[in-house]
């Protein structure tokens, strides 16, 4: 039989534990008095290193100057970046340790197609939003989540607009395709296909490589044989580079269009200037260290000053999506929640980057641009073909 005095002790601590509960289902992951702890899965050793490190120091730079100034409503970023190697299940081990172990209150620009796509059910299913990925695949915004937000134009807007104008305005009729073997390279493909069945066309031969794959002699003989005038990429850098010396290898002089994940000067710059006409579309351009803008030049200066080499133009897209983080963060006030950082970055319109780039989202478009621009390597420097976007 239990006394009076020690029901109420048991109904005393019930209360508590009741309370307790309550306390910790409002505690927000990631998110304590002085700190937001913020993650980046991307590729630091792998084929794609040229691109996410440079990206990922990129953001830390932006993270570092909003700390330098006190932070975002009294609260410090940290940030911690894991090396994926651009492999699927590297991608999934550490979206695992960044959310359970970590903590994560969000990640931001997540590396390649395929391990964002891997990891998007894990973030989902615990509530972390995945802000703006380092990737132009679809999927990135479709279908629509709350927790999903894209900045990029896709690249089957990408390829789309950039097909449309060397049909009309080159007269280009047998359109092939070369693409690794990934659902970054299938999306490059399906904006061909779409695109050319658009325009009453086909799609002349097309080619699957995986994204480690060097020797590509037998691709390039077949699209040759199949009389390609224009050929699409859906590739990276090391295999672009392959792919476009093994055509001048064979002496076949054939235009080569690209999308966002070959807009690098580390393909502009490729050794024996063996990009030389090579065309890539992107979402915005490349503003070169040596930029007129007073702004650009003293941004580029200072990020060679921290990481020892020039900024790339995915670096200049990885500070531009920290800086439109912290512009939701600081948005979504001091009571940060998943849901008051959703809500901030649905109200945010025309934001306007360092670079020139004008991003919007809203409750029912999470997309943030569409816009797509043709550039072309000469003398070793990308120089855009025109001065507007294209469209399609």
């Amino acid at each position: 039989m239990i006394r009076p005095s020690g029901l109420r002790r048991l109904l005393t601590t019930a209360a508590f534990f009741m309370l307790a509960g309550t306390a910790s289902a409002e505690t927000q992951r990631g998110v304590t008095d002085t700190e937001i702890l913020i993650g980046t899965i991307t590729d630091l050793s792998g084929v794609t290193a040229v691109q996410g490190v440079n990206n990922a120091n990129a953001v830390r730079l932006a993270f570092e100057e909003v700390n330098e100034q006190g932070g975002i409503h009294g609260r410090k970023i940290r940030y911690i970046v894991e090396d994926s190697q651009y492999q699927v299940p590297r991608a999934v081990q550490a979206i695992n340790k960044l959310i359970n172990n970590d903590g994560v209150f969000m990640t931001i620009e997540d590396g390649g197609t395929p391990m964002n796509n891997a990891t998007f059910p894990t973030a989902i299913e615990k509530n972390v939003p995945k802000l703006l990925p380092l990737s132009a695949a679809r999927s990135m915004f479709e279908p629509f989540h709350r927790l999903k937000f894209s900045q990029y134009s896709s690249f089957v807007d990408q390829v789309r607009a950039g097909t449309k104008y060397f049909v009309e305005q080159r007269g280009k009729k047998a359109i092939c395709a070369m693409y690794q073997d990934t659902d970054f390279g299938k999306d490059v493909l399906a904006g061909a296909q779409i695109q050319t069945e658009a325009m009453s066309l086909k799609i002349v031969a097309t080619t699957a490589h995986k994204p480690t794959d060097t020797d590509f002699s037998a691709a390039v003989t077949k699209l040759r044989e199949a009389g390609c005038d224009l050929i699409v990429l859906g590739t990276i850098v090391r295999d672009t580079t392959l792919i476009i010396a093994t055509t001048k290898k064979f002496g076949w002089n054939v235009d080569f269009l690209g999308q966002v994940a070959t807009y690098d000067t580390a393909i502009a710059e490729a050794p024996g200037n063996v990009a030389e006409g090579f065309y890539s579309m992107s979402p915005s351009l490349y503003a070169y260290p040596d930029d007129p803008r007073p702004a650009i030049r003293a941004f580029a200066q200072k990020y060679k000053a921290r990481y020892g080499v020039d900024i790339n133009y995915l670096g200049e897209m990885g500070y531009t999506s920290a800086q439109i983080a912290i512009e939701a963060l600081q948005r979504a006030g001091r009571d940060l929640t998943v849901d008051s950082l959703v809500k901030a970055m649905e109200s945010i319109q025309d934001f306007h980057d360092l670079f020139g780039g004008t991003y919007s989202f809203s409750p029912t478009n999470h997309h943030g641009a569409t816009a797509a621009f043709l550039s072309v390597v000469r003398n070793g420097r990308w120089e855009p073909v025109v001065d507007h976007a294209l469209a399609y």
